[in-house]
């Protein structure tokens, strides 16, 4: 059988002819395919304002940015994460400090960030970073208590999770990135994400200033906006209004932006996006089935109400050995993830192992299984398959 990889895109003959009359436009970037694609998104997010960035790094960077994260500011976020989830952070010259997970969840635990903020003086930490670790929601709710009792600010890692919810206290349903908890969230267009537009990332946001403040930090720190424009209409080379070529730049931003090929791209991804998301789920059930009430199971913690599933993860005895077992059958399994605390250039600002218990454990027994929508029910048997020959044995 040919390989089967943990996650991996799906672009169609309508993906292909919508780049194909992108490159055939007058615009390859700052053209009418980011507006679209922004609008769209926004749309299927439930959000005010989307900014379409180069890729989830860099939305992680802006945001930090637009929060104006500095050195001598302190952050907390989840050790079970991609880096940039805290890299961001540092890219400002301010300092992570890691929680622990849930080990029924995964994700960051809001009791072990409570216990931080309440052990320390008041205004030691200045934000939070939640991660929809493998598509599962956080409340953000719970955390927006949490934030807003010590006046911190939240940026909600959505990578793993468009389409993805939370049911809140009042029963409704609060889908990731769409602002009513989290200043700002984030989301990524990897070719193993949800959508794929080979590289690329999305912001989101209900915050005007944070988003018009975003734009600007986008493209250099450059706004072309005349209301905005801090010099004289005679300096700028006008008489009675300021010329049409002239821009600003006010802020040291970057060049972070999408281009309108990547943007079509994302945008017919986009049309599909509940259709994938359906299959992700129907996968996960059939995992869900297969493996229920395995002794080679550390944890499974079943199928979960919102979740987005870009990842489904087992917590199993014998790891390396399942690993490597499932390599030889062309079954490319993967490792999501090495706790951010314990690589070693965090391991140089004193984070030893530890020091996050149930993140270092999580990593032990944790292996993503294929998990994307055109992964075949043949293709996901043999994976079941492979893994009860390895117990079997």
């Amino acid at each position: 059988m040919k390989s089967i990889p943990y996650g991996k895109q799906h672009i169609t003959q309508e993906d292909i002819n919508a780049v194909i009359q992108t490159l055939q436009s007058d615009f390859l970037t700052q053209g009418p395919k980011i507006a679209e694609f922004e609008t769209e998104f926004a749309k299927y997010i439930g959000v005010k304002y989307a900014v379409a960035v180069a890729n989830g790094t860099a939305a992680l960077h802006l945001c930090a940015m637009a929060l104006n994260v500095k050195e001598g500011q302190k952050v907390i976020t989840t050790p079970i994460t991609f880096a940039a989830s805290a890299n961001c952070v540092r890219y400002c010259g301010a300092e992570v400090i890691f929680g622990d997970i849930d080990p029924e969840t995964y994700l960051l635990d809001i009791h072990s960030v409570e216990k931080l903020i309440e052990n320390a003086p008041k205004g030691t930490y200045q934000g939070i970073i939640p991660v929809d670790f493998a598509g599962r929601a956080v409340n953000l709710e719970e955390f927006r208590k949490l934030a807003g009792a010590h006046g911190m600010w939240i940026i909600e890692d959505a990578c793993h999770a468009p389409g993805g919810y939370f049911v809140d206290s009042a029963g409704t349903k609060q889908f990731c990135g769409n602002g009513n908890f989290a200043d700002l969230a984030i989301f990524s267009f990897h070719p193993v994400k949800h959508i794929a537009s080979g590289e690329g990332g999305m912001i989101t946001t209900n915050d005007e200033q944070l988003y018009k403040k975003i734009l600007t930090l986008r493209t250099h720190g450059i706004t072309r906006d005349e209301k905005l424009f801090s010099n004289t209409i005679e300096l700028a080379g006008g008489e009675d209004s300021y010329p049409l070529w002239y821009m600003e730049m006010q802020d040291l931003g970057y060049n972070y932006r999408l281009t309108d090929f990547q943007a079509a791209l994302g945008a017919s991804q986009l049309k599909r996006a509940n259709e994938g998301l359906k299959r992700r789920r129907e996968i996960a059930a059939n995992y869900q089935q297969a493996f229920d009430g395995k002794s080679y199971l550390k944890g499974q913690s079943g199928l979960i109400e919102g979740h987005a599933y870009h990842l489904y993860v087992l917590e199993v005895e014998d790891r390396l050995n399942l690993y490597n077992f499932l390599r030889k059958k062309n079954i490319l399994a993967q490792i999501h993830y090495i706790p951010c605390h314990l690589m070693p250039y965090y391991k140089q600002f004193g984070w030893k192992e530890g020091d996050k218990i149930n993140a270092e454990n999580y990593y032990k027994h944790c292996i993503s299984l294929p998990m994307y929508p055109t992964l075949t029910n043949k293709e996901q048997d043999f994976v079941i398959q492979t893994i009860n020959e390895f117990y079997g044995k």
